[in-house]
């Protein structure tokens, strides 16, 4: 009798200590971090667990949803959408979520992630269909922002931060490519054709405005040598008009000296032009070499009339013409 006392009380110290572990642990939850954990106390929801260790009422409490607190990545599949020039496209991309409420995230909406995969499916379509094909290939980044404003401002009420939607690619048809190919392809041969033109163009002005340059800094050139040489011209004939007139007045006042310099000065001038034409080896001249001696002899004299000191004393002076005509006679005349 003693003996089954004692049994049935071990059994029931060790059914108490199981007991009592079962309900430390029910009563200990440890939340990992990057989680948080929702409670609910008969299966209303009262709070959220955070990461660290937490203590619950057993039997009463109990965990509600283990929600995921870190960014996760939502792979959108292909979807076929038709443009605003009805063009047929495959189109996919990839979403990033967080949770920021875990309450809402649990309890306002079945199926979260399903959810959030087909609001951004149905605002991929709706974005994309109301865009042409070439607004469609050329703006990705606002396809994606557009539907990253959309999908995020609806799962807001979830608990729900879209931090980022990107599309990944965008599939025209074959024939299509094709088709946009041979487009760029002539958009290009245009484009080089008027860069040509607008080059040759831009070349002949270039051409006709050094030409227009060329022609009146020419002619200004020939304006101003035309206009050096009158000026040349009108101060010869000035200086023509100033030593006729002195030679004028030297005859007026009877100096018969300045008539021989006169004379004489024009008559070697024509001598000396005779003599250096370019197109004569002999020149024939039916003039009496008195006569140009004589010419001389004028100059001569005018050089002792107007230099007196020149001459040195005792010297004879050469005879003039006057002197060879009277005494000596000419070659003309020893002929």
């Amino acid at each position: 009798m003693p003996l089954d006392i004692i049994s049935g009380f071990g059994i029931l110290v060790v059914a108490l200590v199981v007991l009592a572990i079962i309900v430390l642990l029910s009563t200990i939850k440890i939340v990992p971090q990057g989680y948080n954990y929702t409670v609910e106390n008969f299966g209303r929801y009262t709070r959220t667990l955070t990461p660290g260790l937490n203590m619950i009422v057993p039997f009463v409490e109990r965990i509600g949803h283990k929600m995921n607190m870190m960014e996760q990545v939502l792979d959108v599949p292909t979807q076929e959408v038709i443009t605003r020039d009805n063009a047929s496209v495959a189109a996919d991309g990839v979403a990033f979520f967080q949770i920021l409420d875990a309450a809402a995230a649990a309890y306002e909406v079945s199926g979260l992630k399903n959810a959030i995969l087909n609001l951004v499916m149905t605002n991929l379509r709706s974005v994309m269909g109301s865009m042409d094909l070439d607004d469609l290939l050329s703006n990705r980044d606002a396809i994606s922002e557009r539907i990253l404003r959309v999908v995020d401002q609806a799962a807001h009420s979830w608990g729900i931060k879209i931090t980022r939607i990107e599309i990944k690619d965008i599939n025209p048809p074959a024939n299509l490519v094709e088709s946009m190919g041979r487009q760029m392809m002539a958009e290009r041969e245009k484009r080089a054709e008027i860069l040509e033109a607008e080059g040759a163009r831009a070349a002949k002005i270039l051409r006709a405005e050094g030409e227009k340059q060329s022609q009146i800094l020419k002619a200004e050139g020939e304006r101003e040598a035309a206009f050096r040489e009158a000026e040349a011209r009108e101060r010869l004939a000035e200086a023509e008009a100033t030593a006729t007139k002195l030679v004028s007045e030297a005859i007026a006042a009877g100096d018969v000296q300045a008539i021989n310099y006169f004379v004489a000065q024009r008559y070697t001038e024509a001598l000396s032009k005779i003599a250096s034409a370019p197109n004569q080896r002999v020149v024939l001249m039916p003039l009496e070499a008195s006569s140009l001696i004589g010419a001389i002899g004028g100059i001569a004299e005018i050089a002792r009339a107007s230099f007196p000191e020149a001459q040195a004393p005792g010297t004879t002076a050469p005879p003039t013409a006057t002197t060879r005509r009277a005494g000596v006679p000419s070659a003309g005349d020893r002929g």
